[in-house]
């Protein structure tokens, strides 16, 4: 993908989230799965980041593939979730998949909750 089409996505894909599912996927050993993210509400902000693989793409779900890997994300998280970036890290407080989220107003400590 080049840098202009990868710009035009409403939700960018980090090369090291697209790693990390690439590795998972390879010790599960189903190609088939994907990662969604979604948004759902609750969380000590209001609303709340999730992710999960999946093997079905659904109707209306963004797709975005990156490193031979996919990322869904279904059409009521995206309106919450455009201009973001799903991003993995490493650190001293373990590992996780994050959203660098540019529409959230405030965010919990841990950062899977916000509010816009």
């Amino acid at each position: 993908m080049t840098a202009a089409a990868e710009q035009a996505m409403p939700i960018q894909f980090s090369d090291a989230a697209a790693l990390k599912v690439k590795g998972l996927l390879e010790e599960e050993e189903n190609p088939n799965l994907k990662l969604r993210v979604y948004v759902t509400g609750g969380g000590c902000s209001g609303f709340q980041y999730g992710f999960t693989f999946d093997e079905a793409v659904n109707d209306g779900d963004t797709t975005i593939e990156k490193e031979g890997v996919t990322l869904l994300v279904d059409a009521m998280s995206l309106q919450y979730l455009v201009g973001g970036m799903v991003d993995y890290t490493e650190g001293l407080e373990g590992s996780r998949f994050f959203v660098n989220n540019p529409n959230a107003t405030t965010t919990c400590g841990c950062g899977a909750s916000f509010s816009i």
